[in-house]
């Protein structure tokens, strides 16, 4: 069973027709109890008034009752209340992590001993967003290149996302270093993990306890490495081999450096020893998108207002087919959701539906996209 699957359930009633209806009949119940005399509130009652405005108080005091009480579970349990709820499964809130990379730096000559090169080293993409060196790098002798690890300087998403080669302004000088570059996508900067991807960690938790490998227990893990990872497929290729395709949000794809982080995160402690585990990016599948939409002469009113709900339908179903490992490319979803945005009749020259495998992903390649005029109903 999934999170979302989970039944709603309510610890106290919280209908304020209910509540009203049951306080106006228990004091008709006690007049008459007191009095031999049955007597009926109409509305307008200056009883039924006075009883009218001590309900709203106790509607109230009930809905503080059901929130409080719906914080003990994990289908609602917000914030710390979240948090502690993951204390019990040992499974805390993932922290704001930074963003990485890998630097290539250049210097003017080789040397004949070993260039120190200090750990704090910054670069950056000629913006305020700073990387520097993760640790302490030695150039050896007779070399005038090396590749090194760097961080960004603050947590949080600002890191992410500069392409190869963007980051090439040094602000910290070094005698003889006369360029540097990043050699991969940055990625790996998160803010701290929301409620909703945390909760869907923590009720996943239980199947993490395992010591048998199944494809549960990685998906758990894996995504205890970082809230940026959207997606992740596990398989068995051959006995003893565990292989884990990852996408980003966004439907992004992992670089090799988060790759590597997320293979040193799954170590020996957390996996079964005999696994041979391997993680990768999907192979992507790319496809052409060449679509012509009309739309019907009676909405000419809301001609702009549709087009633009269409574009968005369109980018929702690029995304939407990047965005899962093993996602079939169905053109029929994309016709779906233009004529939910207001489409009358939707032409798919391409792509036409294919099958994807488990550890593909598909990705639009070259997009056309046309407005092909007004038509009758």
């Amino acid at each position: 069973m999934n999170l979302i699957d989970l039944p709603d359930v309510t610890f106290v009633e919280t209908n304020p027709e209910v509540i009203l209806s049951e306080i106006v009949k228990d004091y008709e119940n006690a007049y008459f109890e007191s009095t031999g005399i049955r007597t009926v509130l109409q509305p307008g009652d200056p009883i039924r008034i006075f009883l009218y405005t001590q309900a709203l108080r106790e509607i109230q005091l009930r809905h503080v009752i059901d929130e409080t009480a719906k914080q003990n579970l994990v289908k609602y349990a917000n914030n710390e209340n979240l948090d502690h709820i993951g204390s019990r499964v040992n499974t805390p809130r993932n922290k704001a992590k930074a963003a990485r990379t890998r630097m290539l730096l250049k210097f003017s000559q080789a040397f004949s001993q070993i260039v120190v090169i200090p750990k704090g080293l910054r670069f950056s993409p000629g913006s305020n967003i700073f990387f520097e060196t993760e640790m302490i790098n030695e150039l050896p002798p007779g070399t005038q290149e090396i590749i090194v690890n760097a961080i960004a300087s603050e947590v949080g998403k600002s890191g992410n996302n500069f392409l190869v080669g963007q980051i090439n302004v040094i602000v910290d000088s070094v005698p003889f270093l006369i360029e540097v570059t990043n050699l991969d996508v940055t990625q790996g900067g998160e803010d701290i993990e929301d409620d909703e991807v945390y909760r869907e960690r923590v009720y996943l938790a239980p199947e993490g306890l395992s010591v048998a490998g199944p494809e549960s227990a990685y998906e758990y893990l894996v995504k205890g490495y970082s809230s940026l990872i959207d997606d992740v497929r596990v398989t068995n290729p051959s006995d003893g081999v565990v292989d884990i395709r990852v996408i980003l949000e966004n439907g992004d794809l992992p670089t090799i450096n988060f790759l590597e982080g997320l293979l040193s995160y799954l170590g020996k402690d957390k996996r079964p020893l005999t696994d041979k585990v391997q993680a990768n990016a999907p192979n992507v599948v790319k496809f052409n998108l060449d679509v012509t939409y009309y739309v019907s002469k009676s909405d000419l009113s809301k001609l702009p207002t549709i087009q633009n709900n269409v574009q968005i339908a369109l980018d929702e179903f690029i995304l939407w087919q990047k965005s899962k490992s093993g996602r079939d490319i169905n053109p029929s979803e994309l016709i779906y959701k233009m004529r939910n945005a207001g489409a009358k009749r939707v032409e798919v020259t391409s792509p036409i539906f294919q099958v994807v495998g488990e550890t593909e992903v598909a990705h639009a390649d070259q997009v056309t996209f046309v407005y092909g005029g007004l038509e009758d109903e």
